[in-house]
């Protein structure tokens, strides 16, 4: 897939990973409907990116949300070649806190997956639709939908069952969703990053990043953004990558 006249839509879009998305497909000549909550600084960050941007608030876990989101691209730009799933949450809980004599507020926990992995899929769904009516390329593919995982699906760390379980989930249907719409040439990855510097990791202590980051073999820091912006670029561009989940993480195991 070329870059030149590619439209993306980018969920999580306002900072973070999503923002870093939203300004490489714009740097590389594409366009992008940056999407994210009402109360997220992404009508500024469109109007940062100029004319090939737009804004569409969103709150995953709405079918008219998601909806209105489609309709603003299709408006804005006239087709939808990319998806790319960076909305998320994080939750940290104890199974039951034994101190305080509590259980996990399951509340808590259904959140959790209601944004992380039902949001995703609510996206996935409705953005093959109108991936689906593009005309195929001389490969057959009509655009590609990119998620975003954790290394916690596979090394969930002590008050992580809610958050592991949600993005395990993402990294389970990838393959049957790749599989799913094959016929139609839409390719189906998932990025599963480690430690990144990013809005929610800003919220910790710098004595506990500094802790993180010594924890990452190499390079010994946390992701930036635009590392994760790059191979959502080497995802778009290269075909033969499908149904597959990578981890982007310095080589990171996470310990309990």
């Amino acid at each position: 897939m070329h870059f030149q006249g590619l439209v993306g839509l980018v969920t999580g879009g306002a900072s973070g990973l999503g923002r870093a998305t939203a300004e490489m497909i714009v740097k590389q000549g594409g366009r992008v409907v940056i999407c994210d909550l009402p109360s997220s600084s992404g009508q500024e960050t469109a109007k940062q990116l100029g004319e090939n941007a737009a804004f569409a608030p969103l709150n995953v876990t709405s079918k008219e949300d998601v909806q209105n989101a489609l309709q603003t691209t299709m408006d804005k730009f006239g087709r939808l070649d990319v998806a790319v799933n960076c909305a998320g949450v994080a939750s940290a809980a104890r199974v039951y806190n034994f101190k305080k004599d509590q259980p996990f507020d399951l509340k808590l926990f259904q959140q959790t997956i209601e944004v992380n992995l039902i949001g995703t899929f609510n996206v996935i769904r409705l953005a093959a639709g109108m991936i689906g009516k593009n005309a195929a390329d001389a490969n057959g593919q009509r655009g590609v939908i990119i998620n975003t995982a954790s290394v916690a699906a596979f090394d969930g760390q002590i008050g992580q069952a809610a958050y592991a379980a949600s993005k395990a989930g993402v990294v389970g249907m990838t393959l049957p969703i790749a599989r799913d719409l094959a016929k139609q040439g839409i390719r189906v990855v998932t990025i599963a990053p480690g430690l990144f510097r990013t809005p929610m990791m800003d919220q910790l202590p710098e004595s506990a990043i500094k802790q993180l980051e010594a924890s990452v073999p190499f390079p010994p820091r946390l992701g930036h953004p635009n590392e994760y912006a790059l191979l959502v670029q080497s995802i778009i561009q290269n075909p033969m990558i499908n149904g597959e989940t990578i981890r982007l993480d310095g080589s990171l195991r996470m310990q309990p």
